[in-house]
């Protein structure tokens, strides 16, 4: 009897949970979100153990997830995220550009840099909008769209400090937690100086999304006062997507 019921998927009333809550729905959802958290994928069993489930009940889950192309195996089987997630992240970009853009603007005018704001995909940062200040002589090129690893360039620092912590944690990742904000200096372009803070999102739309706001110029950037306007346009912008 204790096997059978460890093995099989509650699907009743979990100790006044919303009954309008769809239960293996909201499991799959925190599985997706467990798995986006762990750069480098996680087996069934991790994962199993992180959700406090069944292995069976996981592999289901997983099995879902990667029919939809939103889970898929990475090295050693392990569960990543997949490229279904692509054309969500894509149609959602547009209404957190809508928010973001007046900040932006503002932020680079003050500063006088180049303003972004950033998300992560997989293990890659992902532009997703670029405002240039009008009267910027060197501009740095950041494209909407580019990609480059987390751990290289303030805006993935700033997401990657933004997670629990881990003990295989850069020392720039670990500074940026402390401070609230990254700074890099020529590691995407010689020259090029970064400073991003992670950004706070709700759930509901944004459910999930790991994003950045930051500035970037080249060798004439003011890193205090970018540090002080880059905070302040962080916490005023998740204050907006609450």
């Amino acid at each position: 009897m204790a096997a059978a019921k460890a093995g099989s998927e509650n699907t009743g009333d979990e100790g006044g949970k919303d009954p309008n809550i769809v239960q293996t729905l909201d499991r799959g959802l925190q599985a997706l979100s467990i798995i986006s958290l762990s750069p480098d994928g996680l087996t069934v069993a991790e994962l199993a153990v992180r959700m406090g489930l069944h292995r069976a009940i996981t592999y289901r889950l997983v099995k879902t997830l990667e029919l939809h192309r939103l889970v898929m195996k990475g090295p050693g089987g392990r569960a990543i995220l997949g490229p279904g997630l692509l054309p969500l992240s894509s149609r959602f970009a547009p209404h957190l550009r809508s928010i973001a853009r007046p900040l932006l603007q503002d932020l680079s005018q003050k500063v006088q840099a180049s303003a972004f704001i950033s998300i992560a995909e997989g293990n890659d940062c992902v532009p997703i909008d670029v405002v240039d200040a009008d009267s910027s002589i060197l501009h740095v090129t950041y494209r909407i769209g580019s990609r480059h690893p987390l751990s290289l360039g303030a805006a993935g620092i700033a997401i990657l400090s933004s997670r629990p912590p881990l003990e295989s944690d850069s020392a720039e990742v670990r500074q940026a937690r402390l401070e609230g904000v990254s700074v890099s200096r020529g590691q995407l372009q010689p020259g090029a100086v970064g400073v991003a803070s992670p950004l706070v999102l709700p759930g509901g739309s944004f459910s999930g999304i790991e994003a950045s706001v930051g500035v970037v110029a080249l060798n004439n950037l003011d890193v205090e006062k970018s540090r002080e306007s880059v905070l302040e346009c962080a916490r005023a912008l998740s204050e907006l997507l609450k």
